[in-house]
């Protein structure tokens, strides 16, 4: 058993959104809502929810706006509180005090491995979490919250892994193999990214969270840079898979691909549908235009 705790995230945010132009010409995708809460609150609440205290924002140019979103705006607070409207005041300032925020500029996106490289001087010799911005997980138990138990328990590298149906295509995910040591835990020894299917080593498709040892940082530093001048994460998980064992863990909850357009709108709907003001007529239209 792991006798640290993780106390530190980081959010890599520097990537440019293309695949949501325009809208993301001068909108930082991470603030895309999700029916009237940016992507980006939906993962620093899990953060805030798993115990976790600082978050590093690993941020590009043009994101400024990221950090905007959760520094205080007493005016506007003073504002809503003179209409009235004190819940939504409330709601404004507590956003604002979830974690201690961090931000650090990469300089030009060079890939997921140089993005978490960039935290190395923050982060120091204790065991993190990295969180994708795009992956959305709605679970009763925040996702990292779940994968943090099990660092503790197993005190190894954990990955968040989902099972694939056989239509869906692999070759799009890291896909990672090994052991299964309990019900939805398994000890790894294959981490392939985006294999043909058919050789993949197995269904389990590797999810946006991840809890890594400081040992990363060493192994990232001495990685090839591979397709664009990338340097790849799953490579240097690899490499500390070999070093230090590796587990994945078959997170519980429904992930939502918030960074394409047709998971964006799923996760609308979904968090439209938990919506107390908007569930039923949600349902009646989704009725309407399904017939």
């Amino acid at each position: 058993m792991s006798k640290k705790k993780v106390k530190i995230a980081m959010v890599p945010a520097a990537g440019l959104g293309t695949r949501f132009l325009p809208a993301t010409k001068s909108v930082p995708k991470e603030l895309l809502p999700i029916v009237d809460t940016p992507t980006i609150q939906h993962i620093v609440q899990e953060i805030y929810e798993a115990g976790i205290e600082t978050l590093i924002l690993v941020d590009g140019k043009g994101k400024s706006a990221i950090i905007d979103h959760f520094d205080l705006n007493e005016a506007l607070e003073e504002k809503l509180t003179k209409l009235g409207k004190h819940d939504l005041a409330e709601r404004l300032h507590e956003q604002c005090n979830l974690v201690n925020l961090v931000s650090i500029r990469q300089q030009s996106p060079r890939g997921l491995g140089h993005a978490v490289l960039c935290a190395k001087k923050i982060v120091g010799n204790e065991p993190f979490a990295v969180l994708l911005g795009d992956d959305l997980v709605d679970s009763p138990v925040p996702c990292i919250k779940q994968m943090t138990d099990v660092f503790e328990k197993h005190g190894k590298s954990v990955v968040a892994l989902m099972e694939l149906d056989k239509e869906e295509d692999l070759s799009k995910f890291g896909v990672a193999g090994g052991k299964k040591l309990e019900e939805g835990v398994w000890d790894l020894d294959t981490l392939v990214e985006k294999p043909h299917p058919n050789e993949a080593p197995s269904n389990m498709a590797i999810v946006g969270r991840y809890i890594l040892t400081p040992e990363i940082f060493e192994i990232l530093e001495q990685t090839t840079p591979g397709k664009g001048g990338e340097i790849q994460l799953t490579d240097a998980m690899a490499t500390l898979m070999g070093r230090q064992g590796f587990i994945g863990y078959q997170f519980k909850g429904e992930r939502f691909d918030a960074g394409d357009q047709l998971g964006f709108l799923k996760a609308n709907i979904n968090w439209g549908l938990k919506n107390p003001k908007l569930c039923d007529e949600l349902k009646d239209y989704l009725r309407k235009v399904s017939q």
